[in-house]
């Protein structure tokens, strides 16, 4: 059975680099998590596609469901889902998100 909601995330995942699934829009975040996520990406000079699960609630649930995880935001690099706020914290802080970026290739101009 084909689910519309999942070949879409797929789509948006395939096309774009880095995708965040996110409430509100990287311009004006709708939760303290996404403007998080989006403060950290920008700081790093990662360009990105936000994706606003609020204009529609099957693509809200079903990211969730895409990805086995409960929570918005949700980070992906190169179709691989990293994690959701705390997790992309706790990656900025320690370097790993930068490694992880360098790894798969993902243009990055760190703010000085």
């Amino acid at each position: 059975m084909s689910n519309p909601v999942f070949e879409r995330i797929q789509q948006d995942i395939s096309d774009n680099d880095v995708v965040l699934f996110m409430k509100g829009t990287p311009v004006f975040p709708q939760c303290g998590f996404s403007a998080a996520v989006v403060q950290v990406l920008s700081h790093m000079g990662v360009r990105f596609k936000g994706i606003n699960v609020l204009e529609d609630p099957g693509l809200r649930q079903g990211i969730k469901d895409f990805s086995s995880w409960p929570t918005i935001p949700q980070l992906y690099v190169k179709g691989e889902f990293v994690g959701g706020c705390d997790i992309i914290r706790e990656m900025f802080q320690s370097g790993e998100l930068q490694e992880l970026l360098d790894q798969k290739g993902v243009e990055n101009q760190p703010a000085a």
